[in-house]
Formats: C-alpha cells, structure tokens, sequence
C-alpha cells in the first residue's frame, strides 16, 4: 500500500478547490485504474525512469476503454495520439517516459500486446501503443537513451492501486517544473457517484510564473534566486468510472488549460502539452460480433458535466503542486543541481498573503 515519505499539502493545511477528493487523492481511487513505476539511475548522469497508467486489470487491448486526447499545445513527441482522436479509444496501457525514449516505449508496449494477444498480426490487425514524453535533458544523460525495454515490461508489472508514490520518481526522475524539481503528481475529486482522477508528469514553467493558490509564489522566489528553467512541458491523464463517451471525454480533456494556468502555465510555444482522458465503464470488445452495441453514456441535461469540467481543473491543479512538494533536490548530469520547493517558505508567504495557518 504505502505511505507518503513527506507531508502532502493538504496535510499541511493547502485547500485546493471546493469539491471533495476521493479516499486516496489519486488516480487509483478511480475503481481498477494501476501506476507502476519504474527508476533508471545509472552513475552520476542517468536520471530518468517510466510511468505505466493501466485503466484496469484486465486486457486492454482485447477491452478496449473509451478515450479522448486534447493536444494544449503540439510541441510534443507523443505517440498514439491520432488513432485516439479517430477511434475514441485506448488499446493499451499509458506509458510515460523521457522525449528519446519513445520509441523504446512503444516497443515495450508492444512486445507486452503481443505477448498476452497472439492474434495481433496475423488473424486481427495491429495495436496503437500510447506514449506520452517530457524532455528530461536538463539532468539526464537524454542521447544515452538508457531507459529499456525491460524498463517498459518492469513499470508494467509493477503496476497497482492504491498508493501512488509522487515527486522524481519513474518518469518524473529527471523532470523539472517551474525552476524546481518535479515529476510526477496525482490527486481526484468526487462527481455525484463518480470520481475523477488525474495523474501529471510535471516538467514545465518558469519559476517567477509559479501560482499557489492563486499567489504568485514564483515571483517572491524568484526575487531571491535566477530562473534558469525551460519552458518545458506537462503530460495529463485523467481517469474517471463514470459512463462518458469519447466526446465527453475531450470536453473534459479540453479543460486541463484551465488548470494548468492555475498554477501558472502559459503553454509556451516549446511546450508539448497533452491531456489523455478515459473512462473505464464501458468496454469495447476488440473480437465483438454484434452489429448493434449498447453503451451508457452520461445525461448531459444534468449538471454533473459541469463538475467533471472543475473536477479536471481542481484535480489538475493540485497534482501539479502535489508533484512538487514531494520531489526532492537531485543532482544529475554534468553535476547540475535542481533544488526541491522550499515547502517552509512557501508555507510563509501564503501565511503572509492570507493570514491563515498553514
């Protein structure tokens, strides 16, 4: 199961948002949904890793879940992404990884697809591996290309529910997010019945752009030390039990902008964005025979949609702060330093700001 090593920032007082979190505050309170994680550190220069998102246990490529992707802006290597956008679904789990590591990525995916599916190929067609990538050259030895195909099959056996460890962990090892060290983040809200969860890989900002709560944080910090941060980028996925269809879905997906400015993005013009988005209620059958499907689909004369809109934003929100707060300092390639958020800091100028206890 598992414990968080440092404190959350709820658990330090932060409030984000108006809607209840699930059990967890993670993606894996959404029923069935699996994180695996994987590290790849070699010596003084690998810092690097694989995330795994698994919508449930079973075959996903012989269940197919119903998916959308929002690309926020396009400067990206994923993979995967137009068979989403023309099908509405995902045949595979999510892998996470460095920019130069896709491929390999994709590999992984595959040789797992073919492994537990022996008609791909020869009596059905070909598998879409989804793969989304930040660019983790900053700490990371990135041409060295260390993460493997073993790394791929590792995260996807590793993956499980529950307790979803955050900061500069498996795909997060070497990512950087607003001058500080990011990675990965997750958090969930409640809809009605349904939860909503959101997984980030954090790699983007500049430091004076850091909003915390509506504050600008980054700015005081910045005040007392240089921004030297990429624009980078940020991946999101977002997982919920409720019956959306893929339109819904990237109507969902269309609102992970609005969280992202939150905490201070402006989706800069070297930034691959992207928002994955599925739903693991109904399940298409990849060998289905009948001409006629049924699937529930969600009343949008109600207003849960509206809340799924601000259960993305919300949980976007916090994810992204979640990742920082739990990563540490890490030293990488070329012996580049990358410090952690000075949490106590923070902690006091949001006291300054609202007078409240944090």
């Amino acid at each position: 199961m598992g414990t968080y090593p440092k404190p959350r920032p709820r658990e330090l007082g932060l409030e984000f948002g108006l809607m209840p979190t699930g059990e967890r505050n993670s993606i894996t309170d959404v029923p069935g949904v699996l994180v695996g994680h994987v590290d790849v550190v070699q010596g003084e220069d690998v810092r690097t890793g694989v995330t795994i998102i698994k919508p449930h246990e079973g075959n996903v490529f012989r269940e197919k879940v119903e998916a959308a992707v929002y690309v926020v802006n396009g400067f990206g290597k994923a993979a995967g992404v137009t068979q989403i956008e023309e099908l509405g679904v995902l045949e595979t789990p999510i892998a996470l990884t460095n920019t130069l590591s896709v491929p390999v990525a994709i590999d992984g995916l595959i040789e797992y697809s073919l492994q537990h599916n022996p008609e791909i190929g020869t009596t059905t067609g070909t598998v879409n591996a989804v793969v989304g990538e930040c660019n983790d050259g900053h700490l990371n030895d990135i041409r060295g290309r260390h993460v493997k195909p073993s790394h791929i099959a590792e995260a996807l056996a590793d993956a499980c529910g529950g307790y979803v460890p955050e900061g500069d962990v498996g795909a997060g090892k070497g990512m950087v997010c607003f001058g500080y060290k990011g990675g990965i983040g997750t958090s969930s809200r409640l809809v009605g019945d349904y939860t909503l969860g959101c997984l980030v890989l954090t790699n983007f900002g500049r430091k004076e752009h850091l909003t915390i709560l509506g504050r600008p944080i980054g700015r005081q910090l910045a005040m007392k030390s240089s921004s030297t941060s990429p624009d980078g980028s940020v991946i999101v996925v977002l997982a919920t039990n409720a019956p959306l269809d893929a339109r819904q879905l990237l109507r969902v997906a269309r609102r992970g902008g609005l969280g992202l400015a939150r905490v201070g993005s402006v989706v800069s013009h070297t930034s691959g964005d992207y928002v994955f988005a599925f739903s693991t209620t109904n399940r298409t059958h990849h060998f289905e025979e009948r001409t006629e499907v049924v699937h529930l689909r969600l009343n949008e004369s109600n207003s849960l949609m509206t809340g799924f809109f601000l259960a993305a934003v919300e949980s976007i929100e916090e994810a992204v702060i979640n990742s920082l707060f739990a990563a540490d300092k890490v030293i990488g390639q070329r012996g580049r330093v990358v410090a952690a958020l000075p949490v106590q800091k923070v902690l006091e100028l949001l006291r300054d700001w609202s007078g409240s206890k944090c």
